[in-house]
């Protein structure tokens, strides 16, 4: 299944693990004391707190990245790029809109 080369499975890739990586983040660190709705409110009152999840966010997606450009698949780094940079451009907007 990750060995195909292919731009939409690299957008999907790119698409999902941030996703699962915010998951991870919120049982990790704000699951017993806030709910979603309550961590959300909470993420908007600090700034800060954007960074702070974003990071680690696409942080996995760099490793994706990585690990398909070693192994020579380009079509599929490439998708799973440009939507690290979408992820990264949405949260530089979030930071300095809210």
């Amino acid at each position: 299944m990750f060995k195909k080369d292919n731009l939409r499975f690299g957008m999907l890739l790119g698409f999902i693990a941030p996703l699962l990586s915010l998951v991870a983040y919120y049982f990790i660190k704000f699951y017993p004391t806030f709910s979603v709705k309550d961590c959300l409110i909470f993420i908007a009152d600090n700034k800060n707190q954007i960074t702070a999840i974003s990071v680690p966010c696409l942080v996995l997606n760099i490793a994706l990245f990585t690990f398909y450009i070693n192994t020579r698949r380009d079509k599929t780094a490439k998708g799973i790029f440009a939507i690290t940079l979408i992820y990264a451009i949405g949260a530089l907007l979030l930071k300095f809109i809210l």
